[in-house]
């Protein structure tokens, strides 16, 4: 594709499917399919009390084979692949970590896989289905804010579930201004208009600002003993992952097994926007496995991350320039995007770290009977990621990638410092 961009042009967020008003979020997501498609809705939105029940497998094992021919709209393709997602991770998962699947059914894998391909996603559910698409309003003409939001369809694990979804959601409505700032940046460093760029890189670091408060919010909506024990695992895939280590076999599509990441916040398009504007460069191992991760996202959103990566540099037309506006202000957005990054591992910690410790001690103490949900949660998912990653390890590698991204301290502010 580098090959094929006009540089002359101004750059623009026009042609990379993203909504001026909503950023990367899917604008009025519908929630009815074609009455040809009810036998999927009619499970999909009961796939809670399905599995609940241990009946999801039952159910799906008897749904008609229905053609995908009848989705016109990416809208309609968006609502299928998010039903089909919910309905496959409860498929998998039904019976928790021991008692997984080999095979997805013909009459889920086949349909599922080729709106993949429509789409451009992977056949399993990712942040593009659960946040940017499973969203409604309960009043029309009321506000996009948390209580006025409910989901689409749901996984295991009641309101957490929603509250993990809908704050999630949250962050990438904060993340619209910043959004609309990216081009600012980069028409004004084409043009070498320093007082354009810091002006946009102040509005950017606003909004990561409001990113963080946006996040903040998660502890409010979601119970960690839920979140571990029950809605983890609904969300974990069939690559790196113990419980799946031959992958799944989509009936129907290939004999072999396949493997897929689970969903990860490595999947929102917005952190990977930021880093290649601002030139945040990752370590081998991390790295790969975001690049990989936007192999999850829709195709224009992954496209404007690598255009975003083929423009100037930020970081060095801020170094060549005299200007001390432009430096604070480039500074000052590396700052609250690692201060966002350090306050996403202070959440890690609250809903993984701490109850994967607490599942340790309840085990080897024997008392799990008493121990409830937490007890009962996958224990080869400890410490990992719904992604696949040694989840510390890796969110402490990339915050530590972002603070290497401020600019080196000069003589005069190392003077003033001391």
């Amino acid at each position: 594709m580098a090959a094929y961009i006009d540089s002359t042009a101004p750059f623009s967020l026009d042609v990379y499917h993203v909504s001026e008003e909503l950023g990367f979020i899917l604008p009025e997501p519908l929630h009815e399919l074609p009455p040809y498609y009810q036998p999927w809705m009619d499970i999909a939105q009961r796939v809670p009390e399905l599995v609940l029940a241990h009946e999801l497998r039952a159910h799906i094992n008897k749904m008609p084979l229905l053609s995908i021919k009848f989705l016109q709209r990416h809208r309609e393709l968006r609502l299928a692949h998010l039903a089909l997602g919910v309905m496959t991770m409860g498929y998998v998962w039904q019976e928790g970590e021991t008692n997984t699947v080999e095979m997805l059914p013909h009459t889920l894998a086949v349909p599922y896989w080729e709106l993949s391909q429509r789409l451009g996603l992977p056949p399993i559910l990712t942040h593009a289905d659960a946040v940017l698409a499973n969203w409604r309003k309960k009043d029309p003409e009321g506000p996009l804010d948390i209580e006025n939001l409910e989901l689409v369809v749901s996984i295991p694990g009641g309101e957490s579930v929603r509250g993990f979804f809908i704050v999630t959601l949250m962050v990438e409505r904060a993340a619209i201004p910043a959004l609309r700032s990216i081009p600012k940046v980069i028409n004004g460093v084409r043009c070498g208009d320093t007082k354009a760029v810091a002006k946009a890189l102040e509005d950017i670091s606003q909004s990561i600002d409001g990113m963080a408060e946006s996040l903040r919010l998660m502890q409010a909506h979601v119970d960690p003993s839920v979140f571990y024990g029950i809605m983890r695992i609904f969300l974990s895939g069939w690559k790196d992952n113990p419980c799946m280590p031959n992958g799944l076999v989509y009936e129907g599509v290939q004999t072999e097994p396949m493997e897929y990441s689970g969903g990860s916040a490595a999947q929102s398009s917005l952190l990977h926007c930021f880093d290649e504007l601002l030139g945040v460069k990752h370590e081998a191992k991390s790295g790969a496995f975001l690049t990989c991760m936007r192999n999850y996202m829709l195709p224009g959103h992954k496209q404007l991350i690598g255009d975003i990566s083929l423009q100037p540099s930020l970081r060095t037309f801020v170094q060549q320039q005299e200007s001390e506006q432009l430096t604070v202000a480039f500074q000052e957005c590396v700052t609250k995007l690692l201060a966002l990054r350090s306050y996403h591992i202070t959440v890690v910690t609250h809903f993984i770290t701490i109850p994967a410790a607490k599942a340790r001690q309840l085990r080897k103490q024997s008392r799990d009977e008493e121990a409830g949900m937490i007890s009962k949660a996958p224990a080869t998912l400890e410490e990992r990621g719904t992604g696949g990653t040694g989840i510390m390890s890796f969110l402490k590698t990339v915050r530590n990638q972002t603070r290497d991204t401020l600019l080196p301290k000069t003589s005069k502010e190392m003077k003033h410092k001391s």
